[in-house]
């Protein structure tokens, strides 16, 4: 059976804008989601949709097909950021200092559509649907956390997506394979010995050391060439006077890079070049690499399906292929990693992410709504066959 899941979105899109509204009004941070997932909680049991939580503040529904089946997941992420709003919209931030500048309202309105359109279809399902809604993607990881407390048992696969103003409104953008990129945060303790600025073959200059270093480090990207991966370093504390040889430097910053394996080679050889500089010049380095989100490698299969999902909705001149991956990161990653699975990208135009002024336009979540439910309705439609 054939289902136009965007004509049925375009018929609940009042209720889709409606709960976007109400989510972009009322943003909260990483981990204090309460109002938000209390309103989800309630909107997802209006559906006859079961709900728990987990986490304190994430919300996972569960709604089950008439037939048994597989299990497939669709995720939203839940919290704003920091960010005073600007856009001067009738729905505007009622908490001060926040904003839901990343589009979260988008993918928690999308992803409730998506519930609303399916429960609707309960008789179609043969299996059943998890409808993830996560706290602190903007924080430590929220994804992460779910995963280890269960979220993904029984789940064959996970979708989700993002909005994306360097897409035009309505476009679709697929990527497949390697899509976010990995981050590791490091810092870098450098012990010399200070000394008279005069004589400073007395002491052992740890600000100089951190300087070769820090070209050495910049130019370590290009070993991976084509392939790109970033190192930004954003502190360089040393030095207190003008006329001492400073014993002490310390900086920090990110490593960005894209799969595991050019991840374990940057680390490896940023650990090289720190021990070999360190060796050089005199100085004792600790060097500490805190590893956060794993990036976002689309697997093929799911990617396809969902390429063809989009296709069949939205027709191919609404489809793209995304040519390059972006190095900001995403901990969806964790998902696919657990599983398998696609994030996906929605185009909204308009300005950039985290800005005060980034508003997308109120069809982007029933457009989300729409293919969300597509998805899950042809991936469970291909389980099946």
């Amino acid at each position: 059976m054939s289902i136009d899941w965007y004509k049925e979105a375009v018929g609940i899109s009042d209720e889709i804008t409606e709960n976007r509204r109400e989510l972009h009004s009322h943003p909260e941070l990483g981990n204090h989601e309460f109002m938000t997932a209390s309103f989800i909680e309630n909107k997802l049991n209006s559906y006859g949709i079961k709900t728990c939580r987990m986490l304190d503040t994430a919300v996972i529904g569960i709604l089950e097909g008439d037939d048994k089946g597989g299990c497939i997941a669709l995720r939203a992420d839940m919290d704003a950021l920091p960010v005073t709003e600007t856009t001067g919209c009738d729905f505007s931030s009622q908490n001060a200092g926040l904003m839901h500048a990343c589009g979260h309202d988008v993918h928690m309105s999308a992803v409730l559509g998506a519930a609303r359109l399916l429960s609707m279809h309960r008789s179609e399902l043969k299996g059943s649907v998890k409808f993830v809604f996560q706290p602190d993607e903007e924080g430590s990881g929220g994804a992460d956390r779910l995963i280890k407390a269960g979220v993904l048992k029984d789940v064959n696969a996970v979708f989700g997506a993002h909005v994306s103003p360097d897409l035009p409104l309505g476009i679709i953008g697929i990527r497949y394979g390697k899509f976010y990129a990995a981050s590791d945060v490091y810092k870098v303790i450098l012990t010399g010995k200070s000394s008279h600025g005069a004589e400073p073959q007395k002491g052992i200059d740890a600000l100089y050391a951190a300087s070769k270093m820090l070209c050495a480090l910049h130019e370590l990207p290009s070993e991976l060439a084509p392939e790109r991966a970033v190192i930004t370093t954003g502190i360089l504390n040393s030095g207190t006077a003008v006329n001492i040889v400073p014993g002490k430097a310390v900086f920090e910053g990110i490593i960005r890079t894209l799969g595991a394996d050019s991840r374990a080679y940057i680390k490896r050889r940023f650990k090289e070049i720190i021990n070999s500089i360190s060796k050089e010049t005199g100085v004792s380095a600790e060097i500490i690499i805190k590893e956060s989100y794993p990036g976002v490698v689309n697997t093929d299969n799911e990617t396809l399906l969902a390429e063809n999902s989009a296709k069949t909705l939205f027709g191919n001149d609404k489809v793209i292929r995304i040519e390059e991956p972006t190095m900001t990161t995403e901990d969806f990653g964790y998902y696919i990693n657990a599983s398998r699975g696609c994030f996906y990208h929605i185009g909204t135009g308009g300005s950039a992410l985290h800005s005060s002024d980034y508003l997308p336009d109120e069809s982007a979540p029933v457009l989300g709504a729409a293919l969300h439910a597509e998805v899950v309705y042809d991936y469970i439609l291909k389980t099946e066959s």
